[in-house]
C-alpha cells in the first residue's frame, strides 16, 4: 500500500491524472477483498467443522458434569428425606406412646380394667372351667331330683310362709344390698328362720 501511495505521488508529479490511480487502487482493494472472501469461505468450512466438533465435545462434557451434579443432589435429597422420615416416625412413636399412657391412666381412674386385667380374668375363668369339668366328671351320672320337690317342708319354709308378705319397701331396700355383698354360705340363720 505504501508503494502504491509512493507511486501515486510520483505519478502526480509525472503528470498522470489522480482519478486513474484511485480507480486502480480501488480495483486492487476489491480484488483483495474477493480473494480474502474466497479464502475465508474455503477455510471457513474447515473452521466451522472444527467449531462443531469442539461444541459437541463441550456439550458432552457439560452434560456429563450436569448429570453428575444432579445425581449428587438426588442422593443428598434422598438421604435427607430418609433422615427426616425416620426422625418423624420416631416422634410419632413417642406421641403415640404418650397418648396410650394417658388414655390408660384415664381408663384406670374410671375403673375400666386394663388388657392385663382382662387377660388375668380370662386365665382364671379357664382354670375354673377346668375345675368344674373335673368335678362334674367325678359326680354320679344320674341326676338327683330337685330339692324343693323331693324334700318335705321344713321349719324354714314354714317360717317364710308365715312371714308377712307385705314388708315395708324401705327395709327391703336396706337389706337387699347387704345380701348382695355377703356370700350366701356366710349368712347366719336368723331366729325367724330357725323356728
Amino acid at each position: 500500500m505504501v508503494k502504491k501511495l509512493q507511486k501515486s505521488k510520483t505519478q502526480k508529479t509525472a503528470g498522470v491524472p489522480l482519478p486513474g490511480s484511485v480507480k486502480d487502487s480501488a480495483q486492487q482493494i476489491w480484488q483483495a477483498g474477493l480473494g480474502a472472501f474466497t479464502k475465508a469461505q474455503a477455510e471457513g468450512a474447515k473452521a466451522l467443522e472444527t467449531l462443531v466438533k469442539d461444541s459437541v465435545s463441550i456439550q458432552r462434557k457439560t452434560k456429563a458434569a450436569a448429570e453428575e451434579k444432579i445425581s449428587e443432589a438426588t442422593n443428598k435429597m434422598s438421604t435427607m428425606a430418609t433422615d427426616i422420615s425416620s426422625k418423624a416416625s420416631g416422634q410419632w412413636d413417642k406421641l403415640e406412646n404418650i397418648f396410650e399412657e394417658r388414655v390408660a391412666k384415664a381408663l384406670n381412674k374410671l375403673g375400666v380394667p386394663s388388657a392385663k386385667d382382662i387377660a388375668a380374668l380370662i386365665a382364671r375363668i379357664d382354670e375354673l372351667n377346668k375345675a368344674v369339668q373335673k368335678m362334674s366328671a367325678k359326680a354320679p351320672a344320674t341326676k338327683a331330683a330337685p330339692a324343693s320337690a323331693a324334700a318335705p317342708k321344713t321349719a324354714t319354709t314354714k317360717a317364710k310362709a308365715a312371714a308377712p308378705k307385705a314388708a315395708p319397701k324401705t327395709t327391703a331396700k336396706r337389706t337387699a344390698p347387704a345380701r348382695k355383698a355377703a356370700p350366701a354360705a356366710a349368712t347366719p340363720a336368723t331366729p325367724a328362720q330357725t323356728e
